[in-house]
């Protein structure tokens, strides 16, 4: 690169990340002054506004026996049973100008134009990554040298990291949800060993607690109980950084220094990943750090590490069951009693230091008893999902109701043992530890497909599988597929968050979320199609 051009290049980078800067501090002081002088972060929904609990020694009386973050916005009678009664949401009621906004949804406009802009961009990447001539004729223009790619990726994390505190700060994300994480965090860091023994204990496993305790103490300071909010949202904003650099570190192994920018870039922006973290509140994008984390672990033939991440991710989220297939695949594959015994002792333990702080007062099975009620929590074919029995007009319809010949809990069951054995399949005959990135790929894509009880967030692991797929197996189908549950994801979880803010229960059957359940099912088939030619041309 030219001097000049270098030059120019470099002025670029600095003028981006001081942009994003002085957008993060404008933030942070604008909320500051508003906020600073009651202490208090409200979160609006219509014309009612829900005062987050103030950090006085105990979390706020919510009335029942255990609490927990109201997934979709769902209202929930004392006894957290769905309420039949609430209204449903037709996706034609986006307010126009004469309606007044919800705070909650006063960036729509903004988030949704981004959005589409954002996809339109990723589409044609792809389509000239795919045309061969075209990406050589652009490769030749923009060859990316050591140096460059350093300054581009430096540029690509600040801005990503400080957008995203700005955003987290100026949407005020998921009423429901940030209150009870609130809660959660304030009742920790009161009493951490005695967390599950108080009548407001969390149904999330202990993994989390540990994050929400530092939470609770770093936002009991006076100093800091403005900004709850965002601390509440900062471990997954996190998350998504580190997700985005470690998938940077492994494409340089095996792909072009442009086309590792390119992953990391399409990360980083990704709407579908900071809608979850940064605008909604979610935890997901941790979770899915774990998983990723581990599934890279497991290709790189580190086993024990491998198993203390999915451990983790178990006793983080219960959705962390999904994964474990695809250790005992790695394992049956290896046939070694030695590499069983490392994966157990060291699951085992890990399992043993995340639970026993909070063991030490009450029966050792509680944590058994924690899953139990957890799973059983949402007893409905589809929680807001727009997936297979989203189609079948089963929304918030019981699990136990008649669908053919059984009912909805019995298939989702079927569905699952079935999606569990066509990703051993891949993986048999594929005979490679990359296609443990396809199985897992596979996985998740067909439990949220077609198991019973999934909520519009539970696909958003796809997205970071997808193109861990891609960095393995260099087939550019898999960037594609990245792309495409991007939008679906996106689709699902912004338009609940909506109808949240709007004080509206359950997606009602109407197009935009048909058309996104079907558009999930072709591309399930599409990536199936995918695993098939793989293996085929073994």
């Amino acid at each position: 690169m030219l001097p000049v051009k270098r030059s120019l290049f470099r002025l670029s980078a600095v003028l981006i990340i001081a942009a994003s800067f002085f957008l993060c501090f404008y933030a942070v002081v604008h909320h500051n002054s508003n906020t600073a002088s009651t202490g208090r972060v409200f979160f609006q929904n219509q014309s009612q506004s829900v005062q987050t609990p103030q950090f006085s020694g105990q979390p706020a009386d919510q009335g029942q026996n255990k609490i927990r973050p109201h997934e979709n916005g769902v209202q929930a009678s004392p006894n957290g049973q769905f309420n039949p009664n609430g209204r449903s949401f037709n996706w034609g009621t986006f307010p126009g100008p004469g309606r007044r906004r919800n705070a909650g949804n006063r960036f729509t406009v903004q988030v949704v134009a981004y959005t589409v802009l954002f996809f339109l961009a990723a589409l044609v990447s792809f389509f000239i990554l795919k045309s061969s001539q075209k990406y050589k004729e652009i490769l030749s223009k923009l060859i990316i040298d050591r140096s460059n790619q350093r300054i581009i990726m430096v540029t690509l994390i600040c801005a990503g990291l400080l957008l995203r505190i700005a955003l987290g700060i100026l949407i005020e994300g998921h009423p429901f949800d940030l209150n009870t994480f609130k809660s959660w965090a304030a009742s920790a860091a009161n009493n951490f060993s005695q967390f599950y023994m108080g009548r407001h204990a969390s149904d999330y496993p202990p993994l989390y607690i540990y994050i929400l305790y530092l939470i609770g103490k770093i936002g009991s300071l006076k100093a800091m109980s403005a900004y709850y909010t965002i601390l509440l949202k900062l471990p997954s904003i996190l998350a998504d950084i580190i997700t985005a650099l470690l998938l940077f570190k492994l494409a340089c192994k095996y792909l072009s220094a442009e086309l590792s920018t390119m992953v990391a870039a399409f990360y980083i922006f990704n709407p579908a990943v900071f809608v979850n973290s940064t605008i909604w509140g979610q935890v997901d994008s941790f979770f899915t750090l774990l998983i990723v984390t581990a599934v890279v672990l497991l290709m790189e033939r580190k086993l024990v590490y491998a198993a203390i991440f999915f451990t983790s991710s178990v006793l983080m989220k219960p959705q962390g069951i999904i994964f474990l297939p695809i250790l005992f695949f790695e394992l049956v594959r290896q046939k070694s009693l030695k590499s069983i015994g490392k994966v157990l002792i060291s699951g085992l333990l890990t399992a043993i230091t995340i639970i026993l702080p909070f063991s030490l007062q009450q029966n050792p099975l509680w944590i058994v008893k924690l899953f139990t009620s957890t799973l059983g929590e949402y007893p409905y074919a589809s929680v807001n999902a727009f997936n297979f029995f989203y189609l079948l007009g089963a929304n918030y319809k019981k699990d136990t109701s008649p669908f053919l010949f059984l009912n909805y809990h019995s298939w989702g069951l079927i569905f699952i043992v079935l999606v569990t054995l066509l990703a051993w399949f891949v993986f048999a005959k594929g005979k490679k530890e990359s296609f443990l990135s396809v199985s897992a790929l596979i996985l998740i894509s067909g439990v949220f497909l077609f198991s019973a009880s999934m909520h519009e967030r539970y696909l958003f692991p796809a997205a970071a599988l997808a193109l861990l797929a891609f960095i393995y197996t260099k087939d550019k189908r898999f960037m594609l597929l990245s792309i495409g549950v991007s939008v679906t994801g996106f689709v699902n979880t912004y338009l609940i968050l909506y109808q949240t803010n709007e004080g509206i229960n359950q997606a009602a059957f109407s197009t935009i979320p048909v058309m996104t359940s079907i558009l999930n099912l072709c591309l399930f088939l599409y990536l199936i199609k995918i695993a098939y030619e793989k293996i085929s041309l073994r």
